[in-house]
């Protein structure tokens, strides 16, 4: 269920929001009644976004570009910023690769894949981001993961990544904070229905296991996310900043691991 915020009047920037969760985030700000920019590789995936949130009755916008490339990144927030006919009130930095596989298993390229998507990119986005964000007043959001604090087996290129992605969350709201702009992160757990998820676990029987290890009982929601960016960039926040926020069910406290010695254990039989 969506919870109820209101955003009318604010700007929202979606960066990875054509899909899943980030899609998720951004249709909730639709509802909410805010104007939504959203960014993503493929033009297609932008055009498919773009019109999904016009029919939830917002003012919509997409750009395409990678996050590898600064230059395209730069332009691009050109471009929403025109848009907007402003500044950016809200930005969700949501671009994420992900594969299971152990270091033995990865070219350097594979690595560095992960590596420039998660971390570059997050770089990429908060410094094209900087001169257009609300001053005083914005709220930055970047989509992190449990492998930021908790090491997995086949996930050594992720733990490293999301790991700098939320100490650069936590630095750049100390750099930034005196300007007025928050900085924070969420961290998702088990979301049904997404890309991570099918990854994560990629037969039903992998999936009942996983959600057997969340402490709540079940998987999350997209809109499960999505309120959790709506209360972060709301005014009942606005004290918070510098934040990791699990998302996950109580999953974090020891699920996580377990579920992934679980997908593990899957890779290596198959390896035999």
């Amino acid at each position: 269920m969506s919870a109820t915020f209101n955003f009318k009047g604010k700007s929202v920037f979606i960066v990875g929001g054509t899909s899943g969760i980030n899609l998720g985030i951004a249709r909730g700000f639709a509802r909410w009644g805010a104007k939504v920019a959203v960014a993503s590789r493929k033009q297609e995936k932008v055009d498919a976004a773009v019109a999904e949130l016009k029919e939830l009755g917002a003012e919509a916008y997409g750009v395409t570009f990678d996050v590898r490339d600064s230059e395209a990144v730069v332009e691009g927030f050109k471009q929403v910023s025109g848009f907007f006919g402003g500044s950016i009130d809200v930005l969700v930095s949501g671009a994420a690769g992900n594969f299971p596989a152990q270091v033995n298993d990865m070219s350097t390229n594979a690595i560095r894949s992960v590596v420039e998507i998660d971390l570059l990119g997050t770089f990429h986005v908060m410094k094209a981001s900087y001169e257009y964000l609300t001053k005083p007043g914005a709220s930055v959001i970047n989509i992190s993961a449990p492998q930021a604090f908790l090491p997995m087996s086949h996930q050594a290129h992720v733990c490293s990544a999301k790991a700098g992605v939320d100490m650069a969350t936590r630095t750049l709201a100390m750099e930034w904070g005196g300007e007025g702009i928050r900085v924070n992160s969420i961290v998702p757990g088990p979301i049904a229905e997404t890309e991570g998820m099918s990854r994560l676990a990629p037969t039903p029987e992998l999936a009942k296991q996983v959600t057997k290890t969340v402490p709540l009982g079940r998987q999350g929601t997209v809109d499960d996310i999505a309120n959790a960016a709506g209360m972060l960039a709301s005014d009942a926040a606005s004290y918070i900043s510098g934040a990791i926020l699990p998302v996950d069910g109580g999953w974090s406290q020891s699920g996580a691991t377990y579920a992934m010695a679980i997908l593990a254990d899957t890779l290596n039989n198959m390896k035999k």
